[in-house]
């Protein structure tokens, strides 16, 4: 980084002062963050920021979201690992909650001819039943095939009845043929599929129909953020602390949909080689959904959902993390070679024929498999799961189940079941409680079933490496492999005393980021490079001069005068990157009114880990140099402790030592889904603590922990068998920066 900034330098000394001169380029920054004045040299003029991507507008679900097929399958196996795991740590799957016992309840079965409807409840977690109707063929034996059916956004979900009016017009323009099958044609297809051999299990989303306990309103209508809910302690869905560990209504919805599939693959007349998912809108969100995360299905069948258009609006669609970098068409992609089934309609799916449906023909294609995906564009109807719909996907059941039946599949009448012939709940099955302290309580049962999962990868560095930093990969969501192609460009170079300062800007081509930076290089110089961050950017390097301007703090001082060179940057919203020269207060949000984090950190990174992205970018251009440090050291005090942490944890050896003041930060205690520090997921891995634990074997000086420091850090640095490589500073806080450069200068 320093030779690279030097050779590019072809002005000389003297006229480089007078361009400063003649520019008027401030030196001095005035900076509010920390209390006081900091100083510094600046590369833009005041009110000028970077040319950095990330300044531009935020993604929100209404973007554009295209599919890129990978070259080859070694390629894709590694690519769909990453998408699948981040799918899992976003929805509170990684690792796995504990299945514990379903306890299966079926009752009340209706004899409808040549199918039963029964009733069934189950736990998925403790005390949260998950309700529904159980379709089973007549006069057949097993095994059989089994088919899931998520319902979507229809009024009253698994009760739904559309109307005689509503049908009638439906079956005017050819979307229905009976108005039984169009008053709920959620029943319909579950019926059919009965008939057609295929024993069908129809269950209620969230808040719809049976499923009582979590409300709709709060499923699928949360608009504003609950005061009384927002607390370190005994929080409910969508709040900071929910979110900080990813809990949301998604996850559950996801959790529910994997536990309906181990109650289906529980029956005895079940074919467990022959297991369809197949739902419309947000049903076919959770189709995908569970395709994706689940092996055990064997055919989707996804309708009017997949595409590169809008991802879905409902807040049961969204969770922080999921879609960022990736859509709904790669989670679809997920389920190749299997069989995959699509249909399109004149909604946001419109445009599936050829934006999206041909490279996933491409990738099946390339999976061995350009048969086994389809999409039927049917864009002369609304959004729907009609009859025209729901025949294609019979069809495609009958064709890749091997049933034999006589094409084509006609769907034939039957009783539409009333609300009070399907729900479950009745006298002998009295409707379990819900409400605000039941969902307190389900959060509470979650977070203690987390704690105690991740404790098991505490058996092994390896296992603590691979589930916990598999997570926190995701949370900051760029890998070391993933830093990107990174370059300098200089803009000054002045002497000082003993020292040369020089500016510029890193760059980062990949992800079209660019940072503000200076590098103070001593005259005398070892091969030691002390990269040295802060809450106040690169100004954190200097005080004000008795003389005027600016010269090193001392502790900088100190590292020159042993000859360390010592750089900085500005970090995303830090120094330059501030119009007025203020702090942030709050990050940016999509314009979405509803105040669900998901909805902007879902699509988007937050902040915390931007910056993460920023110091990975400039260790990645230290060594991508040609003559790298013997040495690289990377600190973090005054409020950057944490960002160094959870760079270190994911840059590993590339950073050789770091000094990590932490201040005594908790993501757990942030209490606002703005606060510029709020990382989704964050305190779920050990918070904090985890990302230090993860920087073992490394060197690090620790500080802002207390006497002995975190538990899982001293634990996961024994187990990397480096324990002495942990230093813990107990010292007067006042003093840590002189504690760091002396550990520094050993």
């Amino acid at each position: 980084m320093i030779q690279t900034m030097q050779r590019a330098m072809t002005r000389d000394r003297q006229t480089s002062s007078c361009v400063w001169a003649t520019l008027g380029l401030s030196l001095i920054l005035a900076w509010a963050g920390q209390g006081q004045a900091a100083v510094g040299p600046r590369i833009l003029p005041e009110g000028q920021l970077p040319q950095d991507s990330r300044l531009g507008p935020l993604k929100d679900l209404d973007g554009y979201f295209p599919f890129k097929p990978a070259p080859d399958r070694a390629s894709w196996e590694r690519r769909a690992e990453r998408v699948r795991r981040q799918m899992q740590v976003a929805l509170g799957l990684w690792p796995m909650p504990t299945r514990t016992p379903l306890k299966p309840v079926i009752h009340g079965k209706l004899d409808m001819g040549d199918y039963t409807v029964e009733k069934v409840y189950f736990e998925s977690l403790p005390g949260l039943f998950v309700t529904g109707n159980l379709y089973r063929p007549k006069n057949r034996s097993g095994p059989m095939p089994g088919v899931l059916c998520p319902h979507g956004h229809w009024p009253n979900g698994r009760f739904t009845d559309a109307g005689v009016e509503a049908v009638r017009r439906e079956i005017v323009q050819g979307a229905e043929r009976f108005e039984d099958g169009g008053r709920s044609p959620l029943q319909a297809r579950c019926v059919q599929l009965a008939r057609m051999g295929c024993v069908v299990f129809h269950w209620d989303m969230l808040g719809y129909a049976d499923s009582v306990q979590i409300p709709y309103e709060l499923a699928h209508r949360f608009s504003k953020q609950r005061p009384e809910m927002n607390k370190t302690e005994n929080w409910g869905l969508f709040s900071p602390q929910a979110e900080a560990h990813l809990q949301s209504v998604m996850g559950l919805q996801t959790w529910n949909s994997i536990r309906a599939l181990d109650f289906l693959l529980s029956l005895p007349e079940v074919d467990s080689s022959r297991i369809a998912v197949t739902g419309a809108s947000g049903g076919g969100t959770q189709t995908f959904i569970l395709c994706a995360i689940d092996p055990r299905p064997t055919l989707a069948f996804p309708a009017v959902m997949v595409s590169t258009a809008m991802q879905g609006g409902c807040t049961c669609e969204n969770a922080c993390l999921l879609r960022i970098g990736t859509g709904n068409v790669e989670f679809a992609a997920l389920f190749a070679p299997k069989p995959l089934g699509l249909t399109a309609a004149d909604d946001w799916t419109r445009e599936m024929p050829t934006k999206g449906f041909p490279e996933l023909k491409e990738h099946y294609a390339m999976m061995g498999a350009p048969d086994a995906v389809m999409l039927k564009a049917l864009l002369h109807f609304g959004h729907n799961y009609n009859y025209v719909s729901r025949a294609v996907m019979y069809s495609w059941v009958n064709k890749h189940f091997r049933l034999g039946l006589p094409e084509p599949i006609v769907e034939e009448n039957y009783r539409r079941l009333t609300a009070r012939e399907l729900t479950v709940w009745d006298e002998q099955h009295p409707k379990p409680a819900g409400g605000p302290e039941f969902e307190r309580k389900l959060l509470r049962w979650l977070t203690e079933d987390a704690a105690k999962q991740l404790a098991t990868a505490l058996q092994s560095h390896q296992t603590f490496r691979q589930v916990v930093g598999g997570a926190v990969e995701v949370l900051i969501g760029r890998s070391w492999a993933e830093a990107g192609q990174v370059e300098v460009s200089p803009h000054d170079s002045v002497d000082r005393d003993d020292y040369r300062e020089i500016t510029g800007w890193v760059r980062n081509t990949t992800y079209n980021e660019e940072l503000p930076a200076v590098v103070l290089w001593p005259r005398q110089r070892n091969r030691r490079l002390v990269l040295w961050l802060s809450g106040e950017g690169k100004a954190g390097l200097f005080q004000a001069a008795a003389q005027g301007g600016y010269e090193p703090r001392p502790e900088i001082r100190r590292l020159l005068e042993a000859g360390t060179a010592v750089a900085s940057v500005d970090l995303l919203y830090q120094g330059e990157f501030l119009a007025d020269g203020k702090p942030l207060q709050q990050t940016r949000r999509v314009k979405n009114p509803r105040e669900s984090a998901a909805y902007t950190f879902g699509y988007n990174h937050p902040l915390f880990a931007q910056r993460v992205h920023d110091i990975l970018s400039v260790v990645q251009l230290i060594r991508s140099a040609d003559r790298q440090p013997e040495r690289l050291s990377v600190v973090g005090v005054d409020g950057a402790g944490p960002w160094v942490a959870a760079a270190r944890a994911i840059a590993g050896d590339a950073i050789d030592q770091a000094v990590i003041d932490t201040q005594g930060f908790r993501f757990g205690k942030i209490l606002d889904l703005w606060d510029p520090s709020f990382l989704p997921g964050g305190a779920k891995y050990f918070d904090l603590p985890g990302m230090i634990a993860l920087g073992a074997p490394g060197r690090v000086f620790l500080a802002g922990e207390g006497a002995e420091g975190p538990e899982v850090a001293r634990k996961v640095y024994a187990l990397a068998g480096a324990p002495e490589n942990l230093v813990v500073y107990r010292g007067d806080p006042s003093q840590t920066r002189q504690a760091a450069v002396n550990w520094l200068l050993q």
